[in-house]
């Protein structure tokens, strides 16, 4: 039996590798695999980062998805500057959480610590950071502020663009126009065990199965089995069929992933709404701590279209009062 009953990973590849890419004149670009991933050198994101760098390091997210900046050496502040160029800064519901994550006094820094007494860790499956909110998180920045003694914490991403590219035209045909919903208890009641605050409940969106990248017009898969429940068009049963699928999909396409190991002085820039991401938790008992700041856009995951000028800037952000009037 042939491995490859078909050529469409292939032929989605091929259309991946044939994008313009342009050199850079003010950072060093250097890619850590074919199809996502690439090492950034030379910026300094505790300094004023110019206006043609700050362009420069866009586009490299355009083109690689998600971007290894190396030799750093910020503080959270500067984490959120930087994180803050690219929209509205996320606050997320478990920020103060000891159960869940590292507990902070700042809603705008999710951070977490795992070592020998952890029974879980953020991240160890994949999933798209907070998709239940009605205006998902879009560019998620994460420091992290210790590495196991002895190696081991990579982190795998996945390219979620191809992820959909690399299905059968009948099949993605059959997507288009699906919506699912995105239920934060799913993640966090039943994957963490954590509540909500008293009298409120986790978010839960509907967002499009297949959307248009904002950015770029490419369409991405936005399904992932920490927040999605179910397919809206379906019943539960084929929802189930349909997710199971793509989910499988998703996890056995080595080629359109990546492994990054992190070095100290490492900020990792993704773009969360094209990529998946998963955590390896290969250092038990060791300890790895970090600290993720995120931003997200004036709009969510569309199929049919954005502003005309979301093409030209990412940081078209949302008000704090514009979320909460989606999330009613």
């Amino acid at each position: 039996m042939s491995f490859y009953q078909d050529f469409h990973d292939k032929n989605a590849i091929e259309a991946w590798h044939a994008q313009p890419r342009a050199p850079y004149r003010t950072i060093e670009v250097t890619r850590l695999a074919p199809t996502i991933g690439a090492e950034i050198r030379g910026v300094d994101l505790a300094g004023d980062v110019s206006a043609e760098q700050f362009e420069e390091i866009r586009r490299a997210s355009r083109e690689n998805l998600v971007l290894a900046i190396r030799d750093q050496k910020i503080s959270s502040a500067d984490q959120k500057r930087f994180a803050r160029r690219f929209g509205t800064l996320h606050r997320h519901v478990l920020a103060k959480s000891r159960t869940v994550a590292g507990g902070t006094d700042d809603p705008e820094v999710l951070a977490w610590r795992t070592d020998a007494n952890s029974r879980y860790t953020a991240g160890d499956a994949w999933h798209a950071d907070v998709s239940c909110d009605a205006i998902p998180i879009w560019g998620s920045f994460l420091h992290v502020t210790r590495l196991p003694e002895h190696g081991g914490g990579d982190t795998a991403f996945v390219n979620m663009h191809l992820a959909y590219d690399a299905l059968s035209e009948p099949y993605r045909n059959f997507l288009d126009g699906l919506t699912a919903i995105h239920d934060g208890s799913l993640a966090w009641t039943a994957g963490y065990g954590s509540k909500p605050e008293p009298g409120k409940t986790f978010p839960a969106s509907e967002h499009p199965v297949v959307a248009r990248h904002p950015h770029t017009g490419r369409k991405f898969l936005y399904v992932n089995p920490a927040f999605t429940s179910h397919i809206v068009q379906l019943s539960r049963a084929e929802s189930a069929a349909v997710l199971e699928q793509l989910y499988r999909h998703v996890e056995k396409s080595l080629s359109f992933q990546v492994r990054i190991h992190w070095q100290p002085g490492t900020l990792m820039f993704w773009d969360n709404w094209a990529v998946q991401h998963h955590s390896v938790w290969d250092y038990y008992p060791e300890a790895r701590w970090g600290e993720r700041v995120s931003a997200y856009l004036a709009f969510g995951p569309s199929a049919q279209g954005y502003p005309a000028e979301a093409a030209h800037s990412s940081a078209d952000a949302a008000t704090p009062a514009a979320v909460e009037a989606l999330a009613q």
